[in-house]
């Protein structure tokens, strides 16, 4: 799926730049400084310099299994146990410039995800997008980057079916080299959790993304 690129409309609000397209996500300008963590959201670990920077390459892979694609059902919660995430979805359209939108400003409690664009546990690559904080403190998906590859994902659907993701890698990509790839269907049922992360800003946010990619495992 592609978009059209928008430029930052706000103080301390960034795009997710997909090559010429873009996701926007809200990133605030909360810094942890109570010794839980740096000044900026956890971090994935480096690749090793052998690895190629393809979005799919990861140093330690999931092997899990690939379950059968679920029939298309709307996601109406998303559970993270490794990193205590438990959040509602609101369902996500394209604005006026052709972005993404976010969930609302003031609920950093919130994930959306991209309707228009296969929903979690059905055939194709689902998008789900989180704050990673605002002015008041970190968001729903502050600890991302401490996900590793064979934990768990599982989205609650409208269907009463829990969809279940084995995580295959976590990356972070600066927002200026952002691959087209990460939203490229692979002939199964995929799943991206992407927020905000890297070095912040106060003039332009949060340079990187990170991105957990995962698979259907039942």
């Amino acid at each position: 799926m592609t978009f059209p690129a928008r430029r930052r409309r706000s103080r301390g609000a960034g795009p997710l730049r997909v090559g010429a397209a873009a996701v926007a996500l809200l990133c605030g300008a909360w810094l942890v400084r109570d010794g839980l963590t740096t000044a900026r959201p956890p971090a994935p670990p480096p690749l090793p310099p052998a690895a190629t920077a393809g979005p799919t390459t990861a140093a330690a892979p999931s092997a899990a299994p690939a379950a059968r694609a679920l029939a298309p059902s709307e996601p109406r919660r998303l559970r993270i146990p490794s990193i205590a995430v438990d959040a509602s979805f609101v369902p996500l359209g394209l604005d006026g410039h052709g972005a993404l939108g976010t969930p609302p400003v003031g609920r950093p409690d919130l994930v959306g995800w991209y309707r228009d664009a296969p929903a979690p546990g059905a055939d194709g690559t689902a998008v789900v997008v989180g704050h990673v904080d605002d002015r008041h403190g970190p968001g729903v998906l502050y600890r991302l980057g401490l996900l590793r590859p064979g934990l768990t994902i599982s989205v609650t659907r409208q269907d009463r079916r829990t969809a279940t993701f084995t995580v295959d890698a976590v990356r972070s990509y600066p927002k200026s080299a952002f691959p087209a790839e990460v939203y490229a269907p692979t002939g199964r049922a995929e799943l991206r959790v992407i927020t905000c992360g890297g070095h912040y800003d106060r003039r332009t946010g949060y340079d990187s993304n990170t991105v957990v990619f995962a698979h259907l495992t039942a």
